[in-house]
């Protein structure tokens, strides 16, 4: 009896998104399938079909084509409740429901279309979710997408009618056949009887749908990705003044490409970035311990106005715990972070060896290191460095996201400190003598936090030991006692895996990373590092399920640049940059406003 009520009951409100998204995406495969395969039309499971939007036309095969493709555009935003989908789905339905009594007469599919209303409006509050921040990039990938797509199934469709060819066309004309088609033009393949006409229409369909989708995403009007407000960052900068010294990411928070919550008291905050659909935030919150739980409610709030996936990476140990105890999500250690006190750093003794012998060829070598605040260079100096931090930079795209500021020589950031590496005996490049960069941002008001590493090729290698060393040796003079370098994802599996008695799977991990540093910096970084025997901070990544883990690690790797899934925009559609833009994730009454 209990599992009976349960059944008639039906299924738990919040379950209601998910099961109608995965509904929607089956219907979309069987009505591609019905309009690409004639036979499939006259099927028994095509009436299940019939039941949700993709049915409108269950005879035009161009129409279950183009219904198919929606509906699987729309089953992603149903699954994550979002609330113009639902609309969407609202309105498709009674649509479907007289389609099906005009077209079929039939009165049972177009009760059972409107049966399936009742869930929808009894559910409606589970489908709020805001819009997510879209810029024109949307449409370049619709019609990319879109346009590989519609020559795939053009192809299929042109192929399944083979039997009905005149000749025996190869695949070429096949192919310009589709293209002819998407574009309403009749191609090179001919068939006997209507099918010339059928496959015409379909073609023609699925052109049309590509067109108008990009269309329709390249002039809606623009709701801007979030951009940190310079009302934002004066905040931001107040609550590092007090609590800078907590986590040495903070000053990372500062970047511009990021959005802000803030804790009902002010006196907490949480930066982050929406990166395909997950909302990522980076280090500790900034601001007081105690009003920390705030600003992550608010954070919490903000990705379920948009269901986004909520994900923090690069916490500390503090960090993770109060978010594991506030929001009941988990964590996963991540990596450390190398952190170097400078009270007991040396390049004497056995371990230092290596370093010292580098540091000290390279000086023989007729290198001279510099360490300074940024707002004692000039603007001319800064200039040079800002240019050759750029074109030493080595890929097309500025990377870093949580352990990156992506700036160098902004007037509010004068307490950077930069060390520079210069051989005035060589012949001068287009930078004059210098030769190589390291750029630290604010740890507090005592430490220092490696921001980027950049030398000119041609210079000898150990520009970067040169100058991590010049920097800690320079650090009293700034009043820094802590150095924090470059965080080693996966340090642990890499130090106990190389150890005597590590186990078969330790090992296998180990060697795992190993293969995968052929790509990614990971066991290079941890050597890197532990040249200078730091000590080890951990650092995790906290996320609501397992399953969303590789997402989440895919939008990490995005934010950091270490995978670019955008194509170069053309120009009417690239987004203006010369005015300042509001944080598009405003404050709860903004968002009920902009939700109206």
């Amino acid at each position: 009896m209990p599992r009976v009520r349960r059944v008639l009951r039906g299924p738990r409100p919040e379950a209601v998104p998910v099961l109608v998204g995965r509904a929607c995406a089956l219907v979309s495969v069987l009505d591609i399938a019905a309009g690409v395969f004639p036979r499939f039309r006259h099927s028994r499971m095509h009436t299940m079909a019939e039941v949700l939007p993709g049915a409108l036309g269950p005879f035009a095969a161009a129409l279950s084509l183009s219904a198919g493709v929606l509906l699987l555009l729309l089953a992603h935003g149903l699954k994550r409740g979002k609330r113009r989908a639902w609309r969407a789905a609202v309105a498709l339905l009674p649509a479907g429901a007289v389609a099906q009594f005009i077209y079929r007469h039939s009165i049972v599919g177009a009760l059972i279309s409107l049966a399936l209303l009742a869930p929808l409006i009894r559910h409606r509050d589970q489908f709020a979710a805001l819009p997510d921040p879209r810029s024109r990039w949307r449409a370049l990938a619709n019609f990319v997408l879109m346009s590989a797509g519609s020559l795939s199934l053009g192809l299929v469709i042109v192929s399944v009618q083979g039997h009905r060819m005149e000749g025996n066309p190869g695949l070429a004309d096949r192919i310009t056949h589709v293209v002819y088609g998407l574009f309403g033009f009749e191609g090179p393949v001919d068939y006997q009887g209507t099918t010339s006409w059928t496959v015409g229409i379909s073609l023609g369909a699925l052109g049309l749908l590509t067109a108008v989708t990009t269309i329709y995403l390249a002039f809606r009007p623009e709701h801007p990705a979030a951009r940190l407000t310079e009302e934002d960052e004066a905040k931001l900068r107040a609550l590092l003044e007090k609590h800078g010294g907590r986590d040495s990411l903070g000053h990372f928070a500062l970047r511009r490409d990021k959005a802000v919550v803030f804790s009902p008291s002010g006196k907490a905050a949480v930066t982050y970035r929406v990166v395909s659909g997950v909302m990522l935030a980076s280090g500790d919150p900034i601001g007081d311990v105690e009003a920390w739980p705030g600003a992550i409610e608010r954070f919490m709030d903000e990705a379920r106005a948009h269901s986004w996936t909520p994900a923090v990476m690069g916490c500390s140990e503090t960090g993770g715990e109060v978010w594991t105890r506030e929001t009941g999500l988990d964590a996963l250690e991540l990596g450390d972070e190398a952190v170097v006190d400078v009270k007991d750093f040396s390049l004497s003794g056995r371990a230092m060896r290596n370093v010292r012998q580098m540091v000290k060829r390279i000086e023989r070598a007729g290198y001279e290191t510099r360490v300074r605040r940024i707002r004692d260079l000039g603007d001319a100096e800064l200039e040079r460095i800002r240019g050759a931090a750029d074109d030493w930079r080595g890929t097309d795209t500025e990377r870093g996201f949580s352990m990156a500021l992506g700036r160098i020589g902004d007037p509010s950031d004068g307490d950077c400190l930069i060390a520079t590496a210069h051989k005035t005996d060589d012949q001068p490049g287009p930078y004059g003598d210098l030769k190589a960069i390291l750029h630290f941002v604010p740890w507090g008001g005592d430490g220092a936090s490696l921001d980027l590493m950049r030398r000119d090729r041609s210079a000898d290698p150990g520009m970067n030991e040169l100058l991590i060393v010049a920097a800690l040796q320079d650090a009293p003079k700034f009043g820094i006692e802590r150095v924090s370098l470059n965080f080693a994802m996966f340090r642990s599996a890499l130090a106990r895996g190389e150890k005597i008695g590590a186990g078969p799977v330790l090992r296998a991990w180990r060697g795992l990373l190993v293969f995968l540093s052929r790509w990614f910096q990971i066991e290079s970084l941890y050597k890197f590092n532990a040249k200078f025997q730091p000590r080890w901070e951990p650092r995790f990544v906290v996320y609501r399920a397992s399953a969303d883990l590789p997402r989440i690690g895919l939008a990490a790797m995005q934010a950091e640049g270490f995978v670019n899934l955008a194509l170069p925009l053309p120009r009417f559609l690239r987004r203006r940059t010369a005015e300042r833009r509001a944080c598009a994730h405003g404050t709860t009454s903004e968002r009920n406003v902009r939700a109206a």
